[in-house]
């Protein structure tokens, strides 16, 4: 498994170019803190270089900036390359299919943004929510109707597959559903 979760910040403004094929990439670097400090006191901290494609790259483009927090999930990936003198180089970086806001929603990364909302290459939002504003089309939507589901009388008081044919291996309190210690 090749999966990697990083919290920290811009060292500089995210690069952004057109492949070719109009493939938008966004190259940045992000200095992760060590999770201790050393002799002096001071935490030291790691530059991690990473790689981010289409959406997530102009996302990451749009709305981060040197000094920003950032929060990425990824993957490691390595190559190499003959820079311009013909020597053999060797890349690792962070290949990015998801970034999130990790500064604190109050602070804003961007003056016109206050949410914590993120952008992955799935093309789906974060987890994050706002209610719709008052009088918006969003507010007066019709809402999902919400009515309870009820067994068949026939199948007595669990569903087919339910947790009450479970044997579990630890003791569980029948009144109130907790474990015994």
């Amino acid at each position: 498994m090749n999966k990697v979760i990083l919290i920290g910040r811009l060292t500089k403004d995210p690069e952004v170019k057109n492949t070719a094929s109009q493939v938008t990439v966004c190259r940045f670097s992000i200095a992760v803190d060590r999770r201790f400090k050393d002799q002096n006191g001071q935490r030291q901290a790691d530059f991690i270089n990473c790689v981010a494609w289409r959406q997530t790259a102009n996302f990451i483009s749009s709305y981060f900036h040197k000094g920003s927090k950032i929060a990425v999930v990824g993957s490691i990936q390595t190559r190499t390359y003959d820079d311009a003198g013909g020597q053999k180089r060797y890349v690792t970086e962070v290949v990015v299919d998801e970034a999130e806001f990790a500064d604190s929603s109050n602070s804003g990364s961007n003056g016109s943004r206050q949410s914590n909302e993120g952008y992955n290459n799935n093309a789906s939002r974060s987890s994050s929510y706002s209610a719709p504003a008052p009088n918006s089309a969003a507010a007066n939507a019709p809402t999902a109707p919400n009515r309870q589901i009820t067994p068949d009388e026939d199948q007595g008081s669990s569903f087919p597959g339910s947790d009450d044919d479970i044997s579990l291996p630890f003791p569980i309190d029948e009144d109130t559903g907790n474990l015994i210690f």
